[in-house]
């Protein structure tokens, strides 16, 4: 019995949306990344799906250029392209339909990942970086605030309404894959969400609004978000380093692991389905501990 791949292909993507819960854009991405294969492949059955087949679509995206000029498509994106196409692999065996084992694809060895980080010193001069008490600046004290305390990824950020209750120290925030985490807000995070609200006129849902002077409010993009930081990441002199919303997630998985939390509960708490995504921060720890011992230990 044959079975047509492009069916196949829109049955799989659908079941990643309706029964696995994925995003509208990771769906989006995993149909990319199979029909950029499929369209390589130009095969009908997955039958015909072939270890020479994956082989030789992998020397063909080791070659696309990137963005960059003289470079090539990063290992990391490539890998992109096989985990979708191990998964929809899965998904055939699932069914009992003959194809190609996905065991038979082992992604690319990828170099450590590197992660922006800015020091103690630069995080204090960022979170104090909007002086004033208009609303545009309470708004962005409230944002780098409620980053740095939560741990919060941007899109999760802009997707919070103004109705959080903050008699509580935490609330609810709902992450990647459609998964429900548990979050925590500081003191410091607090007050400053409640003085930018204190202050807000307007009748919008949303939490964090354009102030644009346009007469209507609209919820912030992760765009948005982004700019904002990096204005201020400016005004605190931090030089030579890329400061995004992102950044501050990361001084807030090494600041709960430089003070003693262990891994587990950080993985928890930023949300990541696997350890392996939080081990990234233990390297940070690592090189701090490593200057400690150099510092202090065998001094005579």
């Amino acid at each position: 019995m044959s079975h047509n791949i492009s069916s196949l292909k829109r049955e799989f993507l659908e079941s990643l949306e309706v029964e696995r819960g994925r995003s509208i854009k990771t769906v989006e991405n995993y149909d990319h990344y199979l029909s950029r294969f499929l369209a390589f492949a130009k095969v009908e059955d997955p039958k015909k799906i072939t270890d020479d087949m994956v082989r030789e679509f992998r020397l063909w995206l080791n070659r696309q250029p990137a963005q960059a000029p003289n470079e090539t498509l990063k290992k990391r994106t490539q890998n992109y392209y096989l985990i979708a196409l191990r998964s929809f692999l899965k998904y055939l065996m699932r069914r009992k339909i003959e194809t190609l084992s996905p065991d038979r694809i082992e992604l690319a060895k990828t170099p450590e990942r590197s992660i922006d980080l800015i020091s103690i010193d630069e995080l204090e001069r960022l979170l104090k970086a909007p002086s004033g008490n208009d609303l545009k600046t309470l708004r962005d004290r409230a944002i780098l605030e409620l980053l740095f305390s939560t741990g919060l990824r941007v899109s999760e950020l802009t997707s919070l309404n103004r109705d959080l209750d903050l008699s509580k120290d935490e609330f609810s925030v709902r992450g990647k894959g459609d998964k429900v985490r548990v979050v925590f807000l500081s003191k410091e995070a607090k007050e400053n969400v409640r003085a930018y609200l204190k202050k807000r006129s307007d009748m919008d849902e949303a939490l964090f609004v354009n102030l644009g002077g346009t007469g209507e409010s609209t919820r912030l993009t992760p765009r948005s978000i982004q700019r904002i930081v990096q204005k201020y990441a400016i005004k605190a002199g931090i030089m030579g380093k890329h400061v995004s919303p992102h950044t501050l997630r990361h001084s807030y998985a090494t600041d709960l692991l430089r003070n003693g939390a262990d891994i587990r509960s950080v993985q928890a708490m930023l949300g990541h389905s696997s350890v392996t995504t939080t081990q990234i921060y233990t390297h940070v720890t690592d090189t701090q501990l490593r200057e400690i011992h150099k510092k202090f230990h065998g001094k005579k």
